[in-house]
């Protein structure tokens, strides 16, 4: 966004953490190369004050899910820092573009008189659902977390239960409602969609703010930057026939237990069908290398079957002519991304909104098909039942058996 603006003649600063900075460094020198004015801000971010570990900057970074309320503990102590540099400017921002996690920009935006803009990085589709649930108290009348319910007044039939929606924690409540409140007294929203793809749902949630703006695909920006990109995967994909390789990846903040991932292993084996399979960083375990040397899994399908440990450039796999199918989580960016390069999904969601992603893909644009998971997660999927290897058809709906 910030590459956006600045291409539009903006001088765009970006109040960032260390953590971070050193993670976006390159497009500091991205904005050299085209003489952008982009600088960063750093800002120390009070783990320690917080209750955090040290470094911990970025929710991929949090070891356990009980600590999300200590991180927005210490996000909000970013307003004073923040505060003290606008006073040291000699003349202020035209407007501040804030994250939805970030309500106390509402009482900096007051405190100088600087008109605020949310940002959103999830769907109008979702954005709208969760406010018609809202707005007319549907799950008051949903007595379990098994039993579908409709969402009323959109433009197809959705239909939910309890327990695939994002779980209210009490302790985040009133983090949730602060949210809310410093949306609705923004300028606007912008949200990383586009109105071509959900035009209805778009429209839905302009009733609701002051202003929409849908400034997306954000991902597309970085294609031109690193298409010259090398990674083994591109190289891989190339030999192999078009549309004809499953690309398998469930983000940054998902995580599966080791027999998880063993058993997504088997599957893909037995599916006899070319992938590649991206098992992050944080996924990456003793119990699962074991497994994979002792099948000689990597052996057996070289050829056939890729593993990338960690990182992989996902938007260039993705348009890569070689991909036929994505396997996802459904986190808006990846479906985003799915969307963009023309590629079907196979949907298995775990946490979030990701099931309205799902919703999204599977019944309204109608480009995906379910793997069958029927219950959210605890953020980061680390309590997540073991989905075995083998599927089964019940009724004419796939589904999965284990």
């Amino acid at each position: 966004m910030a590459k956006l603006l600045a291409h539009r003649g903006l001088r765009v600063t970006i109040i960032i953490t260390p953590v971070n900075a050193a993670r976006y460094s390159k497009i500091i020198q991205y904005a050299k190369n085209f003489n952008l004015k982009i600088q960063f801000v750093s800002f120390p971010f009070p783990c320690q004050e917080a209750g955090l570990p040290e470094v911990c900057e970025n929710m991929d970074l949090i070891p356990s899910p009980d600590l999300i309320p200590n991180f927005f503990r210490a996000s909000n102590m970013l307003q004073e820092p923040l505060e003290k540099w606008l006073q040291g400017l000699e003349s202020q921002p035209s407007c501040i573009i804030s994250d939805i996690c970030f309500p106390w920009t509402s009482d900096v935006s007051l405190r100088f008189n600087i008109p605020r803009i949310v940002f959103h990085g999830i769907s109008c589709f979702t954005l709208f659902c969760s406010h018609i649930l809202s707005h007319h108290h549907v799950l008051k009348n949903v007595n379990s977390d098994s039993e579908p319910f409709s969402v009323p007044d959109i433009p197809d039939r959705i239909e939910f239960t309890k327990a695939q929606l994002p779980e209210a924690r009490k302790d985040l409540k009133a983090v949730m409602e602060r949210f809310k409140e410093a949306e609705l007294s923004a300028e606007g929203v912008a949200v990383n969609s586009f109105e071509e793809l959900e035009p209805a749902y778009v429209e839905g949630y302009r009733k609701v703010v002051k202003k929409i703006w849908c400034i997306g695909p954000l991902s597309l920006y970085n294609t031109n930057e690193i298409s010259s990109y090398e990674h083994k995967s591109l190289k891989w994909l190339d030999s192999k026939k078009h549309s004809s390789v499953l690309y398998v990846c469930f983000g940054s903040l998902c995580h599966f237990l080791p027999q998880q991932l063993i058993e997504l292993g088997m599957g893909l084996q037995a599916a006899n069908h070319p992938f590649i399979w991206v098992v992050k960083e944080g996924d990456y375990s003793k119990e699962l290398e074991k497994w994979l040397l002792e099948e000689k899994f990597e052996e057996k399908l070289e050829g056939r079957g890729l593993v990338v440990r960690g990182w992989a450039p996902q938007v260039l796999i993705l348009s890569h002519p070689a991909i036929g199918g994505f396997l996802t989580h459904c986190g808006w960016n990846s479906t985003l991304e799915g969307i963009s390069a023309g590629v079907p999904m196979i949907t298995w969601p775990m946490f979030a909104e990701q099931f309205h992603n799902e919703k999204l893909i599977v019944q309204v644009l109608k480009i995906g098909a379910r793997v069958g998971a029927k219950v959210i997660v605890n953020w980061g999927g680390r309590e997540a039942g073991c989905v075995g290897e083998e599927r089964e058809h019940k009724e004419g709906n796939k589904s999965v058996d284990g």
